[in-house]
């Protein structure tokens, strides 16, 4: 029961994460586009309002969001990530965590750009792999620290 309970609590949400990740890149290019096209519309609006505009130009921007889109649910699953292992009993030291969550974010960022070459109008892209491991690197490293704080707090 205890095994099912830490499943469920800590490996289930990496693996339901995981799934929003390949339902995002899933998406074929005119429907990727369009969610972060919408966005980006948005935003430049909003940047039109305020006298902004002079300074990006929309494409920019838009090229800015998605790879702030692959920064960020990449920087949550590496909390995730680093949330679920620090439960395992065998990795005992933060360091050793931090590098197999790493590990494991990278193997996910690769498979996620060999997925995408399969979608229509979707590429695989080496920057993008670098992207998302540093985003999830920065979200393991962040988790890391909350606990090591907490714990000193704790302890």
């Amino acid at each position: 029961m205890k095994y099912m309970d830490d499943f469920v609590k800590y490996k289930l949400p990496v693996l339901c994460w995981m799934g929003v990740i390949f339902w995002f890149s899933a998406q074929p290019e005119t429907a990727s586009g369009a969610m972060s096209g919408s966005i980006t519309t948005i935003i430049f609006s909003a940047f039109d309002h305020l006298g902004l505009t002079k300074f990006i130009s929309v494409d920019g921007l838009h090229h800015i969001i998605r790879k702030s889109a692959h920064f960020s649910i990449y920087f949550i699953l590496g909390m995730l990530v680093y949330r679920a292992l620090s439960r395992d009993k065998q990795a005992k030291t933060s360091m050793k965590i931090i590098g197999v969550g790493i590990l494991i974010c990278f193997a996910y960022a690769c498979s996620d750009e060999i997925h995408q070459l399969f979608i229509d109008g979707r590429s695989g892209q080496i920057r993008d792999v670098l992207i998302d491991t540093s985003g999830a690197l920065l979200g393991i490293l962040l988790f890391d620290v909350v606990f090591r704080k907490l714990d000193r707090i704790l302890n």
